[in-house]
């Protein structure tokens, strides 16, 4: 039985992603020590990314040519809207932050999104959804390596918890499944675009840690 194409990526994208999940960000999280501050510029610079993040779905909806998948994607788009917004609105409320102040978001939040925009203008659905994987996917894997933890504070928590839960997992397998069924017939070419963009955007999620956890802004 051959691998699964998403394994592969996996695979390739290890070092990168065993880099992010023992960040300190992502550790001193799960045990509780992660100062607030670092915390809030997350969470600011977060709820601005996932707001991109659903257009960038909403782009793949467009993209898809039958309806069920449409559907499904736009159903998504959905989710984080509604799912991972009112999280971060809990979030918001309890650091005391507002939508209405003013905020730039952090360098690695802008060129992130930038990625996924451009690969969403330009690419095909496989490399739309490829590009976006890394986010779902990576996620997932936080949550079930610290589903145990126990950070005795409310709001980190509720973060760990939140992403080890059986609904998110199931959104991320579909999309697992839907990339191993698009790329069946790819070319070859389209596969190492598939690749290229997958280990830039696991690339970014280890910098959106670091982002974080440095703290960092424009030197403007």
């Amino acid at each position: 039985m051959s691998t699964r194409f998403t394994q592969q990526l996996r695979q390739e994208a290890n070092h990168l992603w065993q880099a992010s999940l023992t960040h300190p960000f992502v550790r001193e999280l799960a045990d509780g020590t992660l100062p607030e501050e670092k915390f809030r510029h997350y969470v600011r610079n977060d709820s601005y990314y996932l707001t991109q993040f659903a257009r960038v779905q909403s782009l793949a909806a467009a993209k898809a040519t039958d309806l069920y998948t449409i559907a499904r994607l736009a159903a998504h788009a959905t989710a984080t809207v509604e799912a991972e917004h009112a999280l971060h609105e809990t979030f918001f409320k309890l650091l005391n932050l507002s939508h209405e102040a003013p905020f730039t978001p952090a360098p690695t939040a802008y060129r992130y999104t930038s990625h996924l925009f451009s690969v969403a203008h330009t690419g095909t659905l496989a490399e739309t959804i490829a590009v976006m994987l890394p986010c779902y996917w990576l996620y997932w894997e936080i949550g079930e390596r610290y589903k145990d933890a126990h950070p005795n504070h409310p709001i980190y928590n509720q973060w760990i918890s939140t992403y080890g839960q059986e609904w998110y997992g199931k959104l991320v397998q579909e999309q697992l499944d839907r990339l191993d069924d698009l790329t069946r017939t790819s070319s070859i070419e389209e596969r190492r675009r598939i690749q290229q963009h997958f280990m830039i955007s696991s690339q970014y999620e280890y910098e959106f840690w670091d982002m974080a956890y440095r703290l960092e802004r424009w030197l403007f």
